[in-house]
């Protein structure tokens, strides 16, 4: 009995504890449960800062009269009506972003690997663009055109790497050449077009949650509920897939099932966000490398990610509206800070590889 106990100690990661009841035993990441426990009181510190920020010089006392209640007509309806809801949506868009990018990184095994790599940016941007296309008034069309652009895009992808369950980074290779075609036939379609539908298009391409409401909202929660259960699923799944394909399917995973489900979760979470706000830059990039530096190596930080990805646009959607003049659209805010993001990212080794 000793010598077994002995055993199983010495297989269980550093980071850690084996549960037991009963005969159910349940591995406990420590480390992974303590990043969650330091997001989420930040989460909630960005959300107040973002409920505070203002770009129309409110201060803080009638900001907190509008969320009471208790302040005039018009700063009840600024931040109920209109603050509130695209905060939300923007953490909603940001966690979206932070799963589709960790299970895209699992997948192909690299740090850069995001969902736009197999075609959801663009094709989302061209769905948009078809359906902004000789309009007078330059609006862009229902948000759910985006993410069904995303997924025509993606089984193209699909179908020229040779199936769902070929090798990641074959995905992502032909995902680039496919996404470098969609954009340079969006391209050429709007440069046909007048300025009022280019500029209209420009606004969402930038990402923007500038006028998201609940009725945008309601629909990505509910599509979050269901994915989100199934992205947890497959990322205990992915782990394996650190291994060689020899070692993980002598472990009975389904490589090819895994793969194809893993990659389906990553383009509909990241065409529904992308469909909402927009091509966001850098947030399903950032947001699964932060997690993994506070979960370690021995994880796939799935909630990590999602928590991460909600508190980048937070804080970027709070940072927009208060550091210009003007508000800064919360992509246009990620960008500037995802370029330095993205050298760190390449003159730091990988803890899960020890590559640069």
């Amino acid at each position: 009995m000793t010598e077994a106990t002995s055993q199983s100690q010495d297989v269980t990661p550093p980071d850690s504890t084996v549960l037991r009841t009963g005969g159910l035993s349940w591995l406990f990441p420590r480390r992974g449960a303590l990043a969650v426990a330091v997001l989420v009181p930040l989460l909630l510190v960005l959300i107040a800062l973002a409920v505070l920020a203002s770009s129309t010089g409110m201060s803080v006392s009638q900001t907190l009269s509008g969320l009471l209640g208790t302040g005039d007509a018009g700063t009840v309806m600024i931040v109920r009506d209109f603050r509130l809801p695209r905060i939300f949506v923007g953490l909603m868009v940001g966690a979206a972003l932070g799963i589709a990018g960790c299970l895209t990184q699992t997948l192909a095994g690299n740090r850069l690997a995001t969902p736009d790599l197999v075609g959801v940016n663009e094709g989302a941007t061209a769905a948009v663009v078809a359906s902004a296309a000789g309009s007078a008034t330059g609006m862009v069309g229902d948000w759910w055109l985006g993410p069904l652009g995303a997924v025509a895009a993606a089984v193209l992808v699909v179908l020229c790497a040779g199936g769902a369950g070929a090798a990641g980074y074959r995905v992502l290779v032909v995902g680039i050449g496919v996404s470098t075609f969609i954009g340079a036939v969006s391209d050429l379609i709007m440069s046909r077009e007048n300025d009022n539908t280019a500029g209209g298009v420009f606004l969402w391409a930038v990402g923007s949650l500038n006028g998201r409401d609940w009725n945008v909202g309601t629909p990505l929660l509910f599509a979050l509920l269901f994915l989100v259960p199934l992205s947890l699923a497959a990322g205990h799944c992915l782990q394996l897939l650190r291994f060689d394909d020899d070692m993980a399917a002598s472990l009975g995973v389904d490589l090819r099932w895994v793969r194809a489900a893993a990659l389906a979760l990553a383009v509909a979470l990241a065409g529904t966000a992308v469909g909402v706000g927009g091509p966001i830059a850098f947030v399903a990039l950032a947001a699964p490398i932060l997690a993994q530096r506070l979960a370690g190596p021995t994880r796939v930080p799935v909630l990590g990610s999602a928590l991460t990805g909600a508190a980048l646009i937070a804080a970027a959607d709070a940072l927009g509206r208060v550091v210009a003049p003007v508000e800064l659209p919360v992509g246009v805010v990620t960008s500037v800070l995802g370029g330095p993001f993205l050298l760190w990212v390449l003159f730091r080794p990988d803890r899960t590889t020890g590559k640069a």
